[in-house]
């Protein structure tokens, strides 16, 4: 089985090989933290052991629901919002037909809610889903977080109205804590079915647990073989550092950043790597944006963004580099025809297959970006499957959290994001934040 591989070499007029391996004390300290469970943020470091030691018995329960819902429904709907979704979309988006909405025959249909407030969205997911049958996947340890649980509250009703209560419990699955929270109250009250999101493991990490598995099963995914993709991660990256890439990516990045790179830009030249990248943004926005330091996670999709974000990349400030995912096996292929006119003149192509000057222009595009002061880390998947979609995933959340311990911070906390949410109970009005919504709507006028 090929595994995914690290390409450093347009790495090295930037930072050296001998700086990266003189980081191999320091990786290994953060990753002491992470092993032992003695670091900040210790209570969510379930996911480390998760390939191998999740529930069993729960995972046959999400092939079963699955079933379930392939059978009885059109159309799934997924609420949730961060982690509760966005590793299931990636997942979904990477390994499925690029329009499966459209093609899917044997699975349901599968759209996303409660990822926003926005009220056009969601009359249009309903108007979307008309009169066919469908299934709602919740996914909230809470249960109370705002977005996901106005879109719930209101697919609830339309359910109960079109099922009535009883029918409408056979179409509700739940995905929250094991024993506490308004969601958890409300599924045993009601018996939704309900999996369980694992104490020791924040939203971020979520993707192998029921909050990402379900919705992937049901979109015809083989999840034994994410799972086995991430536990040969889980092996692999307890090597020697010089022959551990999760090692290396952790310490090459964290030296750029010290060299002044504070921006890292995830490239990719398939569209399917999108939600990708949407993932890998929060796994690193949240985890080390913090106490004023850490890298800002960014995304580019190419060639497209190279028409619009591109002059920037190759001749603005020289504060980014860019890691770029490029599949090695590539899925499937056309050949650009000869026209007699050439009118276009691309007859010095024909013959080429797309991917063949996808790769010539990622490869230029390269060079380019070095040439212009842009390191490029290449991280290499062998081939868009469900294995080496598991494999990235432990890469990524393993180089995240020694990455944030490098830094000095908590990578499993996000005290930030309160802060918002309580000037925007304030300005709704909830009640206890009187005083706030008093002093914040003098500051508005």
């Amino acid at each position: 089985m090929k595994k995914l591989k690290l390409d450093l070499s347009k790495v090295l007029e930037f930072v050296s090989e001998e700086e990266i391996l003189k980081m191999e004390d320091e990786v290994k300290r953060a990753e002491k933290f992470l092993i032992e469970k003695n670091g900040e943020g210790n209570d969510f470091l379930g996911w480390i052991e998760l390939p191998t030691n999740y529930d069993k018995e729960e995972f046959e329960r999400i092939k079963l629901a699955a079933e379930k819902i392939k059978k009885n429904s059109e159309v799934l709907v997924v609420i949730g919002i961060g982690g509760s979704y966005l590793g299931a979309r990636a997942t979904i988006d990477f390994l499925s037909h690029t329009f499966y909405n459209k093609v899917t025959k044997n699975h349901p249909e599968i759209y996303f809610a409660g990822n926003s407030i926005s009220g056009t969205y969601l009359a249009h997911l309903i108007e979307a889903i008309g009169d066919r049958d469908f299934s709602v996947n919740v996914i909230s340890k809470s249960g109370t977080t705002t977005e996901p649980a106005i879109a719930f509250r209101i697919f609830k009703e339309i359910l109960e109205k079109k099922y009535g209560v009883e029918g409408a419990r056979e179409r509700i699955f739940a995905t929250t804590d094991a024993s506490k929270g308004a969601l958890k109250k409300l599924a045993t009250e009601q018996n939704y079915e309900t999996f369980t999101i694992p104490d020791d493991v924040g939203g971020r990490f979520s993707v192998l647990t029921p909050v990402g598995l379900l919705p992937i099963a049901a979109a015809g995914i083989d999840i034994d073989a994410l799972m086995a993709g991430a536990r040969q991660a889980q092996n692999d990256y307890t090597a020697p550092f010089a022959e551990n890439d999760c090692y290396k990516y952790a310490a090459t990045r964290n030296l750029l950043l010290r060299s002044g790179k504070c921006i890292e830009l995830l490239i990719n030249y398939e569209p399917k790597l999108h939600y990708v990248a949407e993932w890998w943004k929060q796994l690193h926005g949240e985890s080390e944006g913090k106490d004023g330091k850490g890298l800002f996670p960014a995304s580019v999709d190419l060639s497209t963004d190279l028409h619009s974000m591109g002059q920037y990349i190759q001749d603005g400030q020289r504060t980014l580099f860019e890691t770029l995912i490029d599949i090695d096996e590539k899925e499937t292929d056309i050949v650009i025809p000869f026209d007699k006119e050439d009118l276009d003149g691309l007859n010095y192509i024909a013959g080429k297959g797309m991917n063949f000057v996808n790769e010539k222009a990622m490869l230029g595009t390269q060079l380019a970006h070095v040439d212009g002061g842009v390191p490029n880390i290449r991280i290499i998947m062998p081939k868009a499957d469900a294995f080496s979609l598991g494999y990235l995933f432990y890469f990524f959340e393993k180089s995240c959290g020694i990455s944030g311990y490098l830094l000095g911070v908590n990578p499993f906390n996000q005290p930030g994001v309160e802060a918002y949410k309580k000037n925007m109970f304030a300005l709704l009005g909830k009640s206890g934040y009187e005083k706030e919504a008093e002093l914040l709507n003098k500051r508005l006028k």
